[in-house]
């Protein structure tokens, strides 16, 4: 099932499909967040505050607006 990774809740899995805009950061490319990437949701800041990602192959912790990650199709596992 493809949704965008700000609908995804704490402890989901998920593979990185695809991207629905082409403005995101250049540093969430640079750090691995790319399509095919397996990703782990680890915290939800309350209020649509960042949300905290986990990029399984290299084991790199990054925050994302919740603005960005609605942005970013993926694909629960």
């Amino acid at each position: 099932t493809k949704i965008t990774l700000d609908k995804l809740q704490k402890g989901d899995s998920a593979r990185i499909e695809s991207f629905l805009s082409e403005d995101l950061p250049a540093k969430y490319f640079e750090l691995g967040m790319t399509p095919g990437a397996s990703i782990q949701i680890n915290q939800k800041a309350p209020f649509k505050g960042p949300i905290c990602i986990q990029i399984i192959e290299n084991n790199t912790l990054i925050a994302i607006r919740v603005a960005e990650a609605s942005l970013i199709l993926v694909n629960k596992i």
